[in-house]
Order: structure tokens, then C-alpha cells, then sequence
């Protein structure tokens, strides 16, 4: 059976992450992986060794056996046992494999299951199943990840709007009743048991938008029972950005469970600059006991379905599409990516599509929704909100993206943090560039075992060249892979080296400890 078996496409969602060119721990306490390890030990030598926990690198030496950390110290003072094979990294940086808490590559690890574009960036772990949309049986998704033989560690969330839909079918326009919610409240109950890490939502996507706070609220109830935590993409990112914040938050609250504020951005110029009062409130409710984070990708464009750029969902209403485009700044905003109806729409802009179909912009946004709309990369964000949230001590780095992406954060994210606000513009400093890609989403899945370079810790590790490290992907060639990695090792064995994928494939399922 495929992955897509196990993943209830939501047509709304599906759009926005329109594969283009490809075909398709211990967590807590203890987490399941049926990753093979080798046996054999491997010191790495004379590196500049960045840990993951922020504090300042320093030269070293780390010890592999058995595909765990079984030594660390400075450089010259770890002994190889007899046999060992020894590889000196002297000029690069070793830094613990990246973990990227948002990744879309759920269906997609089939057809690559070196998932290379993520590996050539020193990616050793994702979590599948955000903004709502996740797979369905989670046991028998993660079983089927196993039998593939993967490169890399794969976790997943249960969505919001998988358990929505199930409960109330086609008729979810509207607020559950009680019943419904008692329904999705048994389905996300056996998504924990079944190793899911918690709760994400996608409230401007069908079914989520419909939701009240509240049914949210009971969902997030039962994942904090078993020590998860709520992730959502919010409900606006826009006009109603602060109250979206503040709906996350409350259900934080209400809830006693962490958040995770998905992709955090102020998504147009009406918001330019509310990325300090997003901070603000972030940074307050946490000094109220309330543990709010959020992620980022490194790009100033998102991207979704062409349907959220107009909110009343009144697609064939001039005057709302108007508005809506208005609102992000017009059609040379917006880039078209997987349009079905015409591929050679694809990588325009919608002005541009208006003009080769001799079409206003309105009609054309009409016309593409009636055809089953599409997706679309919004270039609607400044650059000094993307920098102040960077800098930002609440906010880690995830792709949202993944193999196959149609944004070039999927094959880019991590290596243009490193390349671009490291080395480039001196946003961040390297040791909180690494920190915030490793140990920040270690903690807030609860896995023991790795995001950090330390004794004990599975060796899931990237060797790169700060000085050459860079995402090659754009808006134009989304796939390019990043280049500057020497070698990524996930369970202790190399699956990237020499700029290819190695045949190993020592990753598998990452599964929740119930407890």
C-alpha cells in the first residue's frame, strides 16, 4: 500500500504544496525506531564542534559506536579504539543533524526515500502531519515508513482537520456539536497511543476554519493527557494576525499544553512591523507560565492555496476577490504553482497570467478558482519582520517544505540560515543558527536522544564548510539541492557524502513513548 493510503487529502491544503518535479528516540521517556546501526567506530577529529545548546563552539572530537555519541572532547583528547576508522574534519563545523518540526514530505518519502534535498542539508529528522492535514491510521502510516528504509528519522503530528473531516464528513462548514467532538476527541486519543508527538491545526484551511476556540481547546486537552503539545498554522497571518496569536495562546491556557506557533510571519504590508507585537505577546505569556514558541522559514514569500486570499470564501464575488487582492498587494504578488487546469501558468505571476489571457487580474483569480484553484508563493513579506523574528530567542527554523517543494525553502531552508543570516548578513550568530534547528526542536518534541552533541545521544550529526554552506533553491528552480555539506550521519551512518545520497537508509518511524 502507498503513503497516500494513509493521508486524507484535503483539496484546500493539498494545492499549496504541489509537488512540481519529483513523484511523488527516545521521546519523553523511550521512542520506538526500527533503524539498523552499525557497529563499527568511527572517530570524527579536529572539527569545530557547534552542540546545539548555544554556547560557544570549540575544537574536538567525537567517538561514534554502535550509531550512538560515545565520546566528545577537545580536539587530540578522545582515544579510537583499535579498528577504528578515523576521519578528520579539521575546517569544518560539526553540528547535531537538523530537525525540521515542520516538513511536508508525508506521501512523498515513497518515491525518495533518501529524501535528498533534505539529507544534502544536513536534515536528519522531520515532522510530517502540520497544519491540520496529517496521515490516518498513524500506526499503520509509521509501520509502512519502516518497511520503506529510509535515510532519515520521520515523526508525525495528527491533524486537526483529518480528525474534523472524519467526524463530520462533508458537512463541516460549520461548529461541531458535541458529539463530533467527543468523536475527534477518541481519534486524537488513539493517534497518541499510536505514537503521533500532538496536535496540529490549519485554522485558514477547510475544515479547520470552521472550528470554534473551543473544540480546539478539548482536542488539545487530550494531547496534553499524554505530554504533547499543540502546533497550528493560526488563522490569519494578516489583518488578523494578533488575534490569531492571542487564539493560540489561549489555548495554551486553557489547555495546560505547549505551543508552537507554525511559520510565524506577518504575511502582508497591512501588518509590516507587527512581528514586535507578536514577539511581545509571546514573550508575555510565557513569563505567565504559558510556554509559547514558534518556527520560521528563512524567505520573505509564503506559501498556500490560492484560496486564502480571499477570506469570505466567496470566490466568484468580484468585489471580495478585489479586496482580496488588493489586500496582499495585487496579482505580481502572487506566483501560480501547481495549476492543474494549465501548467503553462505555472511560475507566473497572476499579472502576468491576466495579461496572456487577455484577462483582469479579478477574472483570472475567478477564473483559476472555478477551474479547482491552485497553488501560490506570495512574495508579500519584508524582509525586517523576517530579521526580527530570526533574532528572536522564541523562534526556531523549519521548512515547511520538504522533498518535492515548490518553495525553495524545502531543498534550502537550513543551509540559507547558515549561508544567508549567518555567514552573509550577520543576522544570528552561528552557534544560535545551529541551536535553533537542533536543540530547540529536541526539547519541544520531547526527544532525549538527540539535538545535542553529547555522550549517550544517538549520532545523528552534519559535517559542513561555513564558509561555503548555501541553499542553491529558488523561486525558480525550488529543487536544486544546498550545497557546503561534507557528510550528514543519521544513527551513526553516513547517508550524504561527496554532494550525493549514500545507499544507506538507517532512518525509520520516531515514535511517542505513552505514558
Amino acid at each position: 500500500m502507498s503513503l497516500a493510503a494513509y493521508y486524507p487529502r484535503n483539496d484546500m491544503f493539498e494545492r499549496s504544496t504541489t509537488v512540481l518535479a519529483l513523484p511523488v528516540l527516545l521521546a519523553a521517556a523511550l521512542a520506538a525506531s526500527a533503524s539498523p546501526q552499525t557497529s563499527e567506530a568511527v572517530l570524527l577529529s579536529g572539527a569545530t564542534i557547534v552542540d546545539g545548546r548555544g554556547t560557544p563552539a570549540f575544537a574536538g572530537d567525537v567517538l561514534i559506536t554502535g550509531g550512538l555519541i560515545a565520546a566528545v572532547g577537545p580536539a587530540g583528547s578522545v582515544e579510537a579504539p583499535a579498528g577504528s576508522v578515523v576521519e578528520d574534519l579539521t575546517g569544518l563545523v560539526l553540528a547535531p543533524g537538523f530537525i525540521d518540526i515542520h516538513n511536508h514530505s508525508t506521501d512523498r518519502l515513497a518515491g525518495d526515500p533518501s529524501a535528498r534535498t533534505q539529507i544534502a542539508q544536513g536534515v536528519t529528522t522531520i515532522v510530517v502531519g502540520a497544519d491540520g492535514n496529517s496521515p490516518w491510521p498513524i500506526a499503520d502510516y509509521l509501520d509502512e515508513l519502516d518497511q520503506i528504509g529510509l535515510a532519515l528519522n520521520v515523526a508525525t503530528m495528527i491533524g486537526h482537520g483529518t480528525v474534523r473531516r472524519a467526524a463530520m464528513g462533508a458537512d463541516y462548514a460549520r461548529a461541531a456539536t458535541a458529539a463530533e467532538i467527543v468523536d475527534m476527541t477518541q481519534r486524537v486519543d488513539r493517534a497518541m497511543r499510536e505514537g503521533a508527538f500532538g496536535l496540529s491545526s490549519g485554522l485558514e484551511y477547510d475544515p479547520g476554519f470552521y472550528s470554534e476556540t473551543e473544540e480546539l481547546v478539548e482536542l488539545a486537552r487530550t494531547v496534553s493527557q499524554y505530554g504533547g503539545f499543540y502546533m497550528s498554522h493560526i488563522r490569519d497571518e494578516e489583518e488578523g494576525l494578533l488575534g490569531a496569536v492571542g487564539e493560540a495562546i489561549r489555548i495554551g491556557d486553557e489547555a495546560g499544553i505547549p505551543v508552537q506557533i507554525s511559520h510565524v510571519k506577518a504575511g502582508n504590508a497591512s501588518v509590516w512591523g507587527k512581528s514586535v507585537e507578536v514577539l511581545g505577546r509571546i514573550a508575555a505569556a510565557r513569563a505567565n507560565g504559558i510556554d509559547v514558541l514558534a518556527d520560521q522559514y528563512p524567505y520573505a514569500a509564503w506559501q498556500s492555496g490560492l484560496s486564502i486570499v480571499v477570506r469570505s470564501r466567496k470566490f466568484q464575488d468580484a468585489e471580495e476577490v478585489r479586496a482580496g487582492l488588493a489586500a496582499i498587494g495585487g496579482g505580481q504578488r502572487l506566483q501560480i504553482v501547481g495549476y492543474e487546469a494549465d501548467p503553462t501558468a505555472n511560475g507566473l505571476r497572476l499579472d502576468e497570467v491576466a495579461a496572456n489571457w487577455g484577462m483582469t487580474e479579478v477574472a483570472t483569480y475567478m477564473r483559476m478558482m472555478a477551474a479547482g484553484g491552485s497553488g501560490v508563493i506570495g512574495h508579500t513579506m519584508s524582509d525586517d519582520d523576517v530579521d526580527r523574528l530570526m533574532a528572536s530567542e522564541f523562534v526556531m527554523t523549519a521548512s515547511d517544505g520538504g522533498v518535492g517543494s515548490a518553495h525553495p525553502r524545502g531543498a534550502g531552508a537550513f543551509a540559507r540560515v547558515l549561508g544567508h543570516y549567518v555567514r552573509e548578513r550577520g543576522v544570528i550568530g552561528l552557534e544560535r543558527a545551529v541551536q535553533r534547528g537542533t536543540s530547540m526542536p529536541a526539547a519541544r518534541l520531547g526527544l532525549a536522544d538527540r539535538g545535542v552533541i553529547e555522550v549517550g545521544r544517538r549520532a545523528d550529526l552534519v559535517a559542513f564548510n561555513a564558509a561555503t554552506i548555501h541553499a542553491r533553491s529558488t523561486f525558480r528552480y525550488a529543487l536544486r539541492q544546498a550545497e557546503g555539506v561534507h557528510k550528514t550521519w543519521v544513527n551513526g551512518q553516513v547517508v550524504w557524502a561527496d554532494d550525493k545520497a549514500t545507499e544507506a537508509r538507517p532512518g525509520g518511524a520516531v515514535r511517542r513513548a505513552v505514558r
